[in-house]
């Protein structure tokens, strides 16, 4: 006869109430900003190197879109609807809901060793081999076996710590380096980036690379289980195993 184990009894939460909390503020922030980010880019989709950058000046590369302002070459005989105006108010409010929340969770993080017990790979998995054989399973689609369900793999804490530490602050770094404001304040920080217009460059590249790690981390709940995985960041609790 099979039967479900009560809540009670499936031991402590997968994920810790603040870790859930920060994830879904993060999400909403992230899609925020995806959506603004896009009208922005709309507004003048050409990028330039160095210091300065305009509609008159060589562009460094374009992206083969019309824009929303007449004054933009890009080749096609019409504009699109200007949105540049609520789409810079959502995406500079955004911008600091994902900061804050950022630093609330990497606090926690560092304070609870949440990412030296749940992220940072063992010793025996920071190994080639390892790596090989996490990325082998991953292009197999193999089924999650009850590790996977339990913790994650070398290859997603690796991930996860890039974006984390690397990527996220890289994004607000080269967002911030755009303010004519951040310039005056800390020039270096924009100097060393190689100027205002390459921070924008900068910050466009960042965010496919969190785009393609949006869809793959998707993709991947899906995979192991969408049902599983989304009662686990909003209970934090795993979805309870059938047992015979």
């Amino acid at each position: 006869m099979s039967h479900a184990p009560s809540l009670r009894n499936q031991g402590p939460p997968r994920h810790a109430l603040l870790v859930r909390v920060t994830h879904w503020i993060t999400v909403i922030s992230f899609l925020a900003l995806l959506v603004s980010g896009v009208e922005i880019l709309i507004s003048h989709p050409r990028f330039y190197w160095g210091e300065v950058g305009n509609s008159r000046t060589p562009a460094l590369f374009k992206i083969p879109i019309p824009s929303s302002r007449a004054t933009v070459p890009t080749g096609y005989g019409y504009v699109l609807p200007d949105q540049n105006g609520w789409s810079r108010y959502l995406h500079f409010e955004a911008a600091w809901a994902l900061v804050l929340t950022g630093l609330v969770y990497v606090i926690s993080g560092l304070w609870t060793r949440h990412f030296r017990k749940n992220l940072y790979p063992a010793p025996a998995d920071r190994t080639w081999r390892s790596f090989r054989s996490v990325i082998a399973k991953h292009l197999r689609l193999a089924p999650p076996d009850e590790a996977d369900f339990r913790s994650y793999d070398v290859l997603q804490r690796v991930t996860y710590l890039l974006v984390i530490f690397i990527l996220v602050p890289l994004v607000i770094w080269t967002g911030v380096a755009m303010s004519p404001g951040f310039n005056a304040a800390v020039p270096w920080a924009v100097n060393s980036l190689g100027g205002r217009q390459s921070a924008r460059t900068l910050h466009f590249f960042v965010s496919i690379f969190l785009v393609l790690f949006l869809v793959v981390h998707v993709a991947m709940i899906v995979l192991t289980g969408f049902a599983s995985r989304m009662r686990e960041m909003i209970t934090g609790l795993a979805m309870p195993q059938e047992r015979t």
